[in-house]
C-alpha cells in the first residue's frame, strides 16, 4: 500500500473519531479542516495510484463528509434555477 492511500485511511480514521465527539456548532469548523486536509490527500492518491482508485477515494470522503456535499449540491441547484432544490 502506498503512503498516500495509508495517509488516506488515516484520514477517514481522524474523520470517524471527529464525528464521534460532541459538538455545539454541529462539526462544521471540523468538517471545513477535513475538506482542507482531505483535497490534497486525493490529489496524491490519484497521482500515485490513478484515477479509479482517486475516485474511490473521493467517494469515501463524500460519504463521511456528505452534509458539505449536500449543502453544496442545493445551494448550485438554487443558482442554476431548478426551483426549490430541498
Amino acid at each position: 500500500m502506498s503512503a498516500s492511500l495509508v495517509l488516506a485511511c488515516l484520514w477517514g480514521v481522524g474523520a470517524t473519531l471527529v464525528a464521534l465527539l460532541p459538538s455545539r456548532r454541529q462539526h462544521w469548523p471540523q468538517a471545513w479542516v477535513l475538506i482542507a486536509l482531505g483535497i490534497p490527500i486525493l490529489g496524491w492518491v490519484t497521482y500515485q495510484n490513478g484515477m479509479l482508485v482517486g475516485l474511490a477515494v473521493l467517494a469515501a470522503g463524500m460519504s463521511v463528509l456528505r452534509w458539505p456535499v449536500i449543502h453544496l449540491w442545493r445551494r448550485l441547484l438554487r443558482r442554476a434555477g431548478c426551483g426549490a432544490a430541498e
